[in-house]
């Protein structure tokens, strides 16, 4: 019976054949590219037959490692498919959030979904931009505003928009009740790329003294207020974090009822995905829990 070549060579050999570059083989196989020529060597002795033209620009298969590559390719694949079944892949979800809801209510509780759920890997893309499910890699996504009517897309409530005034205790010292819109036109005022302080005053019909300070994410209006620099409008899920730790008190209750929210979406071709419904719905529990 021949003597089975060395199975590390053929790993090398196999790298080396589908990039005909010892270089990117090496990139591949995380080795220096010398490693990977010497083991590569080693099997074209042990063979005695050559494997490749060495060329100035790369590698060329001879016709004997053409006649080879083929069925080292299906025997390390048989291999790889053989190890993974042995080793069943964790359950895994990939979720895209801004990073507003990433910093200021997600990523302080993933703790407890881990604790609930330690099978389950969480992979957490911080992005402003829409996710398209496939460039990404996200399995699904939340964001805030209106609902999205793609007829492919599952969509779940997460939280309706609810706004509040808040601020620093420190900067809330000396302030009078406030109980109407009109009573902010004269204070600092932090605001970030939705500009609610914009849109309330609009619909009020009240002019401020001074446009708000603005920011292009919800988190950093949010930690301005806490640190004393004005009055920010936001998400009662956003502010609910630092209002529990004191960095913030709420000054004023948004009453205005909102088409928009917060909505969790992904594609309804990964429903079938049971770590994307169990995220999905510990967030929804979670969430419900803190606004009891």
């Amino acid at each position: 019976m021949a003597r089975i070549p060395n199975l590390n060579a053929l790993r090398m050999f196999d790298a080396a054949a589908r990039h005909l570059n010892f270089r990117a083989a090496a990139e591949e196989m995380h080795l220096t590219q010398g490693a990977v020529a010497q083991q590569v060597r080693r099997l074209e002795a042990d063979l005695g037959q050559k494997l490749f033209h060495r060329k100035a620009r790369g590698l060329a298969l001879t016709d004997t490692g053409r006649s080879l590559h083929a069925p080292v390719a299906r025997a390390l694949a048989l291999i790889e498919t053989a190890a993974r079944q042995l080793t069943p892949e964790r359950p895994h979800v990939t979720l895209s959030v801004t990073p507003s809801i990433a910093s200021k209510w997600l990523v302080p509780r993933l703790p407890k979904f881990s604790a609930t759920h330690p099978n389950i890997d969480v992979q957490i893309i911080a992005s402003e931009a829409l996710s398209d499910f496939q460039s990404d890699g996200a399995d699904a996504a939340i964001r805030q505003g209106e609902p999205p009517t793609d007829a492919n897309l599952a969509v779940e409530l997460i939280s309706p928009l609810r706004l509040r005034a808040a601020c620093s205790p420190a900067f809330a010292q000396g302030l009078r009740q406030i109980d109407k819109a009109a009573g902010f036109a004269g204070l600092d005022l932090v605001q970030d790329s939705h500009r609610n302080w914009d849109r309330l005053f609009a619909e009020e019909d009240i002019r401020p003294e001074k446009k708000p300070m603005q920011f292009n994410q919800t988190a950093l209006g949010i930690d301005a207020a806490s640190n004393g620099q004005g009055v920010v409008l936001a998400p009662k899920l956003l502010l609910d974090m630092d209002l529990d730790q004191g960095r913030l008190v709420e000054l004023w209750c948004d009453r205005r009822t909102h088409t928009s929210g917060f909505y969790a979406v992904w594609p309804k071709s990964r429903d079938t995905k049971p770590a994307v419904q169990t995220l999905v719905s510990w967030i929804l529990e979670e969430v419900r829990g803190s606004s009891a």
